[in-house]
């Protein structure tokens, strides 16, 4: 009976008391997640501008990473703030126009049901999925709100990785137990959909809420630019698109009696805003990163009930890096151990005698 050999015992110990301790590790920094992944996205955002101002302009790291970190804050803190903002000022009239819209589909309901003779309406609890929807709504903000405790540690991080990038760097060749090669494939992989979604979901949704804006201000709907905001963040969500804004403006333009107004928003929603998604997606991904739009929607699908709102970047990304690491395994041993040359055997050799007789 053979015996395991005591560097197997060692080394699967070894990895035992990583997996366990790596376990430990992620399950303590899990509350602040959204605040490294932030640290990693901004940090690959900024290390070009960063190296430009070191090696052209001679800037010391310390400001140069300081004048990045207050940059990104302008760019994108305070407009993301401002925004939650403005959706928490207006949830509490966002849940009456609910309650609205639920009332006027459900009338509408009521008509149909007087030529079919199917009773439906009965079913509709109207105050019921008003307060599902509103605690959605309120859920979604809270979670929103929370990112922002991350937000300290995410600049944290973020400094420290740009002012030592070159100790950063080499802590990751370090410590993954990867060839250097297939690190830098990885690397290179990380920041192109880092970069493709980071700058491509966010353009995409805000020239669609554009394009809809448009719309809005043409037909006379009421509060444009809140519903600008829905539309754009619908816009970054799959399966719901920018549906989440159109479909409820129609709705309010047809309680509110403008019925050829909501029949033209219908339809410049659908003709207009739907066929702008692919054509701006296009042009964005020729820019950036060409991924898949597979590997887009079930990353998303994947990221957002793990990360949050990260979740439409980190998501394709942890996806990618998935199908990446199946075929650097796949390079390493599979592919290795078909190249290695099969050795015949003995008995199947020819004797010398045979050879110089041949």
């Amino acid at each position: 009976m053979s015996k395991i050999h005591p560097n197997i015992i060692r080394q699967l110990f070894s990895l035992l008391l990583i997996v366990l301790m790596g376990y430990l590790i992620f399950k303590a920094f899990a509350p602040f997640l959204t605040g490294i992944l932030g640290a990693i996205t901004l940090y690959i955002l900024l290390k070009k501008w960063m190296r430009n101002l070191i090696l052209e302009r001679k800037w010391k790291a310390g400001w140069a990473a300081s004048m990045l970190m207050i940059l990104s804050f302008f760019v994108i803190i305070i407009p993301v703030g401002l925004t939650i903002m403005m959706l928490t000022s207006k949830l509490g009239s966002a849940a009456n126009k609910i309650s609205e819209f639920i009332t006027v589909i459900q009338s509408e309901v009521s008509r149909l049901e007087k030529y079919s003779g199917i009773e439906i309406s009965s079913n509709i609890n109207t105050d019921q999925i008003g307060s599902l929807v509103t605690s959605a709504i309120e859920s979604l903000l809270g979670n929103t709100l929370n990112m922002f405790i991350s937000i300290s540690i995410m600049y944290f991080l973020l400094y420290y990785m740009l002012v030592n990038r070159k100790q950063f760097i080499e802590s990751i060749y370090t410590y993954l137990p990867l060839r250097a090669e297939n690190i830098s494939i990885i690397s290179d992989e990380v920041n192109s959909i880092i970069k493709s979604n980071a700058i491509g979901i966010p353009l995409v949704a805000i020239l669609q809420g554009i394009v809809a804006l448009i719309g809005f201000y043409i037909f006379g709907v009421t509060n444009p630019w809140f519903w600008f905001v829905i539309t754009a963040i619908g816009s970054m969500i799959p399966f719901v698109g920018t549906a989440i804004g159109i479909i409820p403006v129609v709705i309010i333009l047809f309680s509110n009696g403008q019925n050829w107004q909501a029949v033209a928003m219908l339809i410049y929603g659908i003709v207009v805003v739907g066929s702008t998604d692919n054509l701006f997606r296009l042009i964005v991904q020729k820019r950036l990163a060409d991924i898949h739009p597979l590997i887009t929607l079930i990353g998303v699908i994947i990221g957002v009930p793990i990360f949050g709102f990260l979740g439409l970047i980190f998501g394709p990304l942890l996806l990618s890096l998935f199908l990446l690491l199946l075929k650097i395994y796949k390079k390493e041993f599979i592919d290795k151990e078909e190249e290695k040359p099969v050795v015949e055997p003995i008995s199947a050799k020819k004797n010398p005698k045979e050879e110089s007789n041949d």
